[in-house]
């Protein structure tokens, strides 16, 4: 064999091999990627093959799954009360990635979860019977929370102070999930709703954080109790009114001109929510100490799942003195989720521990066999003492009774709260925020729940958008609900 013939047989090999290298890696490697694409169309194809598991509240199925015609894709997702429930179930779409519960679960309600699979299933290669997911929401409360919203552009959320579980998750204004599940329609309609000014998609209760404004001051008065900065919440506190934060010519003022504000005990500046107590108090704490007491609440916790990824509600950091005492009345640049001020609420009422909140209940397979328990598994930790909790318990009580909560009395329970109006815009430009935050227990049955509302826009006029005027309805019709 000559030279030439010699090179040109090898080099043909070395291509050969490299063929064959390329083809086994695309087979053992690139395959499982190039199955799991979300543009593979038999994905699809087999996904919606057949119907789908159930997203299941108080027992009842709230999503179910019809028949389509004409399409390669045999069934579609159906919602029942789609807009009631957006904010929990989400969507499964035949265009668009799953969101919500329906995202998260996906590989259990199409079947393909491994702890679904039997020992014929393995065998086989066929895919399992799909599973169920049970969740927490008490249908009376979402309800009541969205009866309650109405038309109001806002967000609210519902806990069991005692067990974590979330009993209502409701957005405002909502979307039918209905709309997006045909592959054929769901086009438009995704224009339509990114189109809307209102955002429908964005779900407000777990995942848009705003300013808390003066709800936050509940997690002031904790830092100061559990820091030995006053002791008491009757006792005086140390503050000037009005007050000048050092390093500023700018005067924290109070809503209420003529509250006795003035060195008024933590009680009372709750009951009649004084910005010169609270901004001053953040000051003398400072923020390092304010920031460890919003973290233990949950704070800066970027994977908090419910089992949902809700955003982070933020203690900024880095701050000057006027900016710590601006945060000290959820202002500046505090953020926070209807979560996040419901578990607030929910850790003061239940002695100063907080259950991890959750809306699963639990998943099963087709059978109704449990596959996981989240009951079970939800852990608390303790955020402040019993008695940090037993204090502010009674002087949001008062806020109730006689400050500016009133609405949110019940006959025949205990009610606290705390309201809050946060500024928006420059300069206070924009309709502020609406904000209440609150907890009930039945004086017969001893049911409890701890109850989150932001209301960020609605028709009122700007002179009567309070914590009080537009978030406490809400909140008491959520908890009358609760504590039936």
């Amino acid at each position: 064999m000559n030279k030439t013939i010699r090179r040109a047989s090898v080099f043909a090999l070395l291509l050969v091999l490299a063929l064959l290298i390329r083809a086994t890696w695309v087979q053992f490697y690139d395959g499982k990627a190039l199955a799991d694409d979300n543009d593979n169309r038999r994905n699809a194809i087999r996904t919606y093959s057949r119907p789908l598991g159930n997203i299941v509240v108080a027992g009842k199925a709230v999503t179910g799954s019809a028949r389509t015609k004409g399409s390669d894709l045999a069934y579609k997702r159906t919602y029942t009360d789609g807009r009631l429930y957006a904010a929990v179930t989400g969507y499964a779409s035949q265009a668009y990635a799953p969101t919500q519960l329906e995202g998260i679960y996906t590989e259990l309600l199409n079947g393909t979860d491994n702890r679904l699979k039997t020992v014929m299933d393995t065998l086989t290669g066929e895919r399992a019977e799909p599973g169920d997911v049970l969740t927490t929401i008490d249908p009376d409360v979402q309800k009541a929370a969205y009866r309650a919203l109405g038309d109001k552009k806002g967000g609210a959320v519902a806990i069991d102070p005692k067990t974590g579980r979330i009993l209502a998750v409701v957005s405002t204004p909502s979307y039918d999930p209905s709309a997006l599940t045909d592959a054929n329609t769901a086009g438009s309609a995704w224009k339509q709703l990114n189109a809307d000014k209102d955002k429908p998609l964005t779900n407000r209760a777990l995942r848009q954080p705003l300013p808390p404004g003066s709800t936050f001051k509940l997690v002031v008065a904790a830092a100061a109790l559990e820091d030995g900065l006053y002791k008491n919440v009757d006792d005086p506190t140390d503050s000037p009114d009005p007050y000048t934060p050092p390093g500023t010519t700018h005067v924290l003022v109070n809503e209420n001109k003529s509250a006795p504000c003035k060195n008024a005990s933590i009680r009372k500046a709750l009951q009649y929510s004084c910005n010169n107590v609270f901004g001053h108090m953040a000051v003398q704490l400072g923020q390092d100490k304010v920031r460890a007491m919003a973290e233990k609440f949950g704070f800066n916790d970027d994977n908090r799942d419910v089992p949902v990824r809700a955003y982070a509600s933020v203690y900024p950091s880095g701050m000057d003195q006027p900016q710590t005492a601006y945060s000290g009345i959820g202002q500046f640049d505090v953020t926070a989720t209807p979560l996040q001020m419901a578990m607030v609420s929910a850790a003061i009422a239940n002695g100063g521990k907080l259950v991890s909140p959750h809306m699963v209940s639990q998943i099963t397979d087709s059978g109704g066999d449990v596959l996981q328990n989240y009951d079970d598994s939800a852990d608390s930790k303790e955020i402040v003492s019993s008695s940090t909790a037993e204090q502010l318990q009674s002087a949001m009580e008062t806020v109730v009774k006689d400050g500016t909560g009133t609405n949110a009395l019940i006959y025949g329970a205990t009610v606290g709260g705390k309201t809050g109006t946060a500024q928006h815009g420059e300069n206070n430009s924009k309709t502020p925020y609406a904000w209440f935050t609150s907890f009930a227990k039945s004086d017969t049955n001893g049911k409890e729940v701890a109850v989150a509302v932001m209301i960020e826009q609605s028709d009122a006029a700007r002179s009567e958008v309070s914590g009080n005027g537009l978030a406490a309805p809400v909140a008491k019709a959520m908890m009358q609900a609760a504590l039936k």
